[in-house]
């Protein structure tokens, strides 16, 4: 009998230890998650179209990610090259682009969660068409096209991926459904263009919507992307999209 007490004396005490082992664990893998998953607020340069507070309609968004180079706290920087360069030129677009600024020692678009609070304000404040959302960007931008859309995959209509950098194949299939179209230089050094097929041919082998156009002659610096008006428009091809379900 006394033998008995034991056995179920060690056999509660030994439940009691692993049940709080166990608590301990979910208890700091919460605190992990949420500290990782608290809400940043990123600057951003913001254009809005001509006749935009006089014409009462809903407009396009286009949300641009920058390059690592361009990380910091001076938001002049992201007028160097890509839409914010052309917006400060004079040039004219028919829809709203935001582009926001990751901030310096963040290693990419990936890391924070900085896209819950813009997108909330953004809605708030502006006229966007919810079914007409467009994300594209250049290099580290490139790669947070690919990684902000597998985790809101109900948000685009359409990515342009450039020369896509820091960006893996994992939850790609999660994007089958968005047009997309990447683009990468075969001359360049700084991310293999066997970085962008890799997740082509994931994308294609999961029956997804994406187009390649490798450029023979580029190198890493295909920004100039952004100023065209002829076959690579990315503008027009963005523009035809509306987002679909999953």
């Amino acid at each position: 009998m006394i033998k008995s007490f034991w056995s179920v004396y060690l056999f509660a005490l030994l439940n009691i230890c692993l049940l709080s082992e166990t608590s301990a664990k979910i208890s700091g893998s919460n605190l992990t998650e949420n500290s990782s998953e608290e809400p940043k607020k990123y600057n951003y340069l913001l254009y809005l179209p001509k006749g935009y507070t006089t014409e009462k309609k809903k407009y396009p968004l286009v949300i641009y990610l920058h390059g690592s180079s361009q990380k910091g706290n001076d938001i002049n920087k992201l007028k160097a090259y890509g839409p914010p360069q052309l917006v400060e030129a004079g040039r004219n677009f028919d829809f709203i682009i935001v582009s926001p600024q990751c901030p310096s020692g963040v290693r990419n678009w990936s890391e924070e969660n900085w896209f819950e609070s813009l997108f909330a304000e953004l809605n708030s404040k502006y006229e966007i068409d919810p079914d007409r959302i467009y994300l594209t960007g250049v290099s580290m931008g490139g790669g947070g096209t690919f990684d902000l859309a597998k985790r809101y995959p109900d948000k685009f209509a359409a990515l342009v991926p450039l020369c896509a950098w820091d960006s893996d194949v994992t939850n790609l299939c999660n994007i089958r459904h968005i047009p997309t179209w990447t683009f990468h230089g075969k001359q360049d050094a700084v991310v293999p263009v066997s970085e962008t097929e890799e997740k082509v041919k994931k994308l294609r082998d999961c029956e997804g919507k994406i187009e390649l156009t490798v450029l023979e002659n580029e190198g890493h610096g295909i920004q100039w992307l952004y100023e065209k008006q002829d076959i690579y428009d990315i503008y027009d091809w963005m523009l035809k999209h509306k987002r679909k379900a999953k």
